[in-house]
């Protein structure tokens, strides 16, 4: 892991930029976090190929280390600012074709987003790794964000002890049916009125999570209207299992 840059924010967050490898990611930790008093760490992952930069994103990463957490973030494969190969830009071009038509489109994600997960996911496993290798950063890990790839880490990283998940974005039918073996404290967050995300499907995924501990919060509202409360909510889930 190699930073290619360091900034202390105004509320004293330190954020660092990294490459590992092919993968480039930002860390945010607190004042607290020394190798003498590590602090834990929660992966957070956007989603269906958006960017670490993304600003929802950006603003909960600093408010989950302002309770005293590591986060860190990547660009996986295909996402951000990673090159897409020409399948990916003619999915993400059928998609938008398709939904300006008003025509299916959960063929065309499972073609999109399948291959996604596949490639994101030993991404995330290498950067967890790389992490976990740095003093001021020990256990145990939690992960918020992006279903689909959720699911994959919390079925094969026994690292992982904690998930949040957002409703919002499709989950290919692979992932929803590794669901049931999910065994992780959960929090899922929906949007009731997501209109890209049928209401039912996300119960119904709600529903197959396989661990015995798993809590729906569901708000009014579209895709991204999510409550700025479930931030703190969030973060004192992670609290109960990270800390």
């Amino acid at each position: 892991m190699h930073f290619t840059s360091e900034r202390r924010l105004d509320d004293g967050v330190l954020e660092r930029e990294f490459a590992l490898g092919e993968i480039p990611g930002t860390l945010w930790t607190p004042e607290s976090a020394t190798s003498a008093a590590p602090v834990p760490l929660i992966l957070m992952a956007h989603n269906n190929g958006l960017s670490k930069r993304e600003p929802r994103l950006v603003a909960r990463a600093r408010h989950s280390v302002a309770y005293g957490y590591a986060v860190a973030s990547i660009d996986a494969a295909g996402c951000g600012d990673r090159p897409r190969s020409a399948a990916d830009e003619q999915a993400r071009a059928d998609i938008r074709r398709a939904m300006r038509a008003g025509e299916p489109v959960d063929e065309i994600f499972e073609s999109y987003i399948g291959p996604l997960v596949e490639k994101a996911v030993p991404d995330w496993r290498t950067t967890l790794d790389a992490l976990l290798a740095l003093p001021e950063i020990g256990g145990p890990v939690g992960y918020s964000g992006w279903t689909a790839v959720g699911i994959r880490l919390a079925v094969t990283e026994p690292r992982i002890a904690a998930a949040g998940f957002f409703a919002g974005g499709y989950v290919p039918r692979a992932q929803r049916e590794e669901a049931r073996q999910v065994g992780v404290p959960l929090l899922f967050l929906l949007q009731w009125d997501d209109e890209g995300n049928p209401r039912q499907r996300a119960l119904d995924l709600f529903d197959a999570f396989g661990t015995k501990e798993k809590t729906l919060h569901a708000n009014l509202g579209g895709h991204t209207g999510t409550p700025w409360f479930e931030a703190d909510d969030g973060n004192r889930f992670f609290g109960r299992h990270l800390k």
